[in-house]
């Protein structure tokens, strides 16, 4: 036990050393928020995909690698899909423009591109994104807690509460950079950890070859793509819903936060390919060691629920002590929680940053000191741990039964049915409006509760909605309605000037 201590005493302390360093370059909002704008390639990347992924991948993912078996590899030929968009279709656009609209926020990304005569969107996204961001950060934390009484034996809350100290305090301290450097070290430990254990535990076997025999005796539907029972209807939902969970890489406000503030294009250009390769090797480890714990802990008429916990969210900690001496199973310890905290730290930041920047210092003190909103930045930062901590707490009591998938996949898919739709429509359509922004915004916010709660609830068609999750049906929403009020009610005089804002010129907001 000593072991494990000491190895999680020091990652902590790798972090808050970060966290102090970066808040000695922290004197301005734009520091705090987007470290002013001066990521390299190599951190930028690896906080994007860090944060991006967060704790449903080395809990979530590896617990579904050993539900369901090889038809969990289409969440990473989505994720893989998703990336690869961002970066090579996307960030490059974004980054131009919101360098041109001087944004450190994607919300003033949006005010700039719709030239906004009224606080209207500006108001609602940011509010929309604070709400979902929340429960986003409540599932880190209860992912905190439940990671600690895992590989600690600790009580439940105590290591909730510990994490979120830890997490609080370098995101005070530093920052966006505090963010982005821990997120760096936590990207390169999650990869390490990641990619080492399925190799260990699959040359430690002693017949490898037996692997695909031995998981089809435990149950067929573990070596079928499409799932248990093999090709249906129902599958198909469930593949669609998994290979399309990539889509909330695609203008999720705390990803392209990397965007905003990475150094320039040429960084990009660079970064995709760190970022694509990340996302292979990461998502690709995380299932195969699901898969590898189910033939190893499991066999045939024993539910993978009895032996590796709720959504088999145990394996990936009971291949670890299985394959490794003590002092490697601290290592991994910090690499779930570098997971969860590389996350929870990237959202607090991004949130703080939009109800300080956004509403308060743009709508109602616009002659805020830099110096001031930096240190209110850090107050509201506090305020939404607090109240991410209270959330994750109730949630662990009214639901004792959750699952860390369920409980991310949930703020993922809002965030992203909210924003995505609205990012990709502004950036390749000179069409899109603002009035068709806010439609496409309240549409994906509305129709993510809507999914979760009324139709996957449904007596007839609720399980296929169930199988698809509730992003394709929100983002799908979301996307058609800002199409067709665009279309209905368009503004020739905003397209050319998005024309003007793409060919290298921005004359200020109208």
């Amino acid at each position: 036990m000593f072991e494990k201590y000491f190895m999680v005493a020091l990652y902590f302390s790798a972090l808050l050393l970060l966290g102090y360093l970066a808040s000695r370059r922290v004197t301005t909002m734009k520091d705090f928020v987007v470290g002013g704008k001066s990521l390299g390639f190599w951190v930028a990347a690896f906080s994007a995909q860090a944060t991006g992924e967060s704790a449903w991948l080395l809990l979530g993912l590896t617990g579904m690698g050993a539900m369901i078996g090889f038809s969990a590899y289409w969440v990473v030929i989505g994720e893989l899909l998703g990336v690869a968009a961002m970066w090579f279709l996307m960030a490059g656009r974004f980054k131009r423009l919101s360098d041109r609209y001087d944004a450190i926020t994607v919300i003033d990304y949006m005010v700039g591109r719709f030239r906004s005569r009224s606080h209207l969107l500006r108001v609602l996204s940011a509010v929309t994104l604070t709400l979902f961001v929340l429960i986003y950060i409540a599932a880190q934390i209860d992912a905190t807690g439940s990671a600690f009484e895992t590989f600690l034996d600790w009580n439940y809350l105590t290591g909730a509460i510990v994490g979120f100290v830890i997490v609080t305090t370098y995101c005070i301290a530093g920052g966006f950079l505090a963010a982005a450097w821990t997120d760096m070290l936590q990207g390169a430990v999650m990869l390490v950890c990641l990619m080492l254990l399925p190799i260990v535990a699959w040359l430690s076997l002693t017949n490898t070859g037996a692997i695909h025999a031995g998981l089809t005796a435990i149950d067929p539907g573990l070596t079928n793509v499409w799932g248990p029972g093999g090709f249906s209807l129902l599958n198909v939902a469930a593949v669609i819903g998994m290979a399309l969970i990539g889509l909330g890489f695609l203008g999720s406000p705390q990803v392209f936060a990397r965007l905003i503030a990475i150094r320039n294009e040429a960084q990009i250009h660079r970064g995709k390919w760190v970022a694509v390769l990340f996302t292979l090797l990461a998502d690709f480890s995380a299932v195969s060691i699901g898969i590898l714990g189910r033939y190893i802990f499991t066999s045939e008429g024993i539910p993978p629920d009895s032996v590796l916990g709720n959504g088999a969210q145990n394996v990936l900690p009971e291949l670890v002590s299985y394959t490794f001496p003590p002092w490697l199973v601290g290592l991994y310890v910090a690499a779930v929680l570098s997971a969860i905290m590389s996350t929870v730290s990237s959202l607090i930041v991004m949130a703080a940053g939009s109800i300080t920047h956004d509403l308060y210092e743009r709508i109602y003190k616009p002659t805020l000191a830099d110096s001031t909103a930096a240190r209110l930045c850090r107050g509201v930062t506090l305020l939404l741990a607090v109240l991410s901590l209270g959330i994750a707490l109730v949630v662990s009591i009214l639901s004792p039964e959750r699952t860390i998938f369920w409980f991310v996949i949930f703020g993922w898919s809002g965030i992203a049915a909210t924003f995505c739709p609205m990012i990709i429509l502004s950036l390749f359509w000179d069409r899109f409006t603002e009035r068709a922004a806010i439609a496409a915004m309240l549409t994906g916010f509305f129709m993510t509760i809507i999914s979760k709660f009324v139709l996957q609830e449904l007596d007839s068609v609720g399980v296929y909605f169930r199988a698809l999750e509730t992003m394709p049906p929100s983002f799908l929403s979301a996307l058609l309605v800002g199409w067709l009020v665009a279309i209905l009610w368009p503004d020739n005089e905003l397209r050319d000037q998005y024309r003007h804002d793409l060919s290298g010129n921005y004359d200020g907001p109208a």
